[in-house]
């Protein structure tokens, strides 16, 4: 069986696959709610952070990590991806977006996660962080291609960004227990 989600989330039986004609596939059937259960995953928006002449770009080291990465966060229940943009920076760094344009997607299996990649400009101004980012820095577009860090998905999201080529690392799905 290729289904990821093993149990029912309503009712926690085991499911299996069952042909649906409308979605031409197999998709995961309670037999005893009787009904087809889509997948459920998580939603998170990463972005990328510019000044206004666009010449650098913000990255931050978070969670005792010393590799550069991007602003990133989950999506709340509710919320739309750009309004989750917007509000991470503003929490993590303190920071206005002055202007949000969307760049690409990417669903990422070792956190479940469905992830929403943006630019976002601001001010070039002095980040007031809080307690989850470690570290902070405004960098030339090449000094932070050189220094996000290497096979991540910050990485393909700013290469991609960059190049117009977005080539995003295999990743392994994570066992269920």
């Amino acid at each position: 069986m290729a289904v990821e989600m093993k149990h029912c989330m309503q009712c926690g039986a085991l499911l299996e696959e069952k042909y649906l004609e409308s979605e031409g596939k197999n998709i995961p059937w309670c037999p005893d709610c009787r009904d087809y259960r889509f997948p459920v995953f998580n939603a998170g928006v990463s972005m990328i952070i510019t000044n206004v002449s666009r010449d650098k770009l913000l990255l931050i080291r978070q969670y005792g990590g010393d590799e550069y990465i991007l602003c990133a966060g989950y999506i709340n229940r509710g919320e739309d991806a750009e309004d989750a943009a917007v509000r991470e920076i503003k929490e993590e760094l303190g920071l206005d977006v002055l202007s949000l344009s969307f760049n690409h997607s990417h669903f990422y299996r070792p956190s479940n996660t469905l992830m929403f990649n943006f630019t976002a400009t601001v001010d070039e101004a002095d980040a007031v962080p809080n307690e989850e980012i470690d570290s902070w820095s405004w960098m030339p577009i090449p000094e932070a291609q050189n220094r996000v860090r290497k096979n991540s998905l910050a990485k393909a999201f700013l290469t991609g960004y960059l190049s117009g080529d977005y080539q995003f690392p295999e990743t392994p799905a994570k066992p269920y227990k």
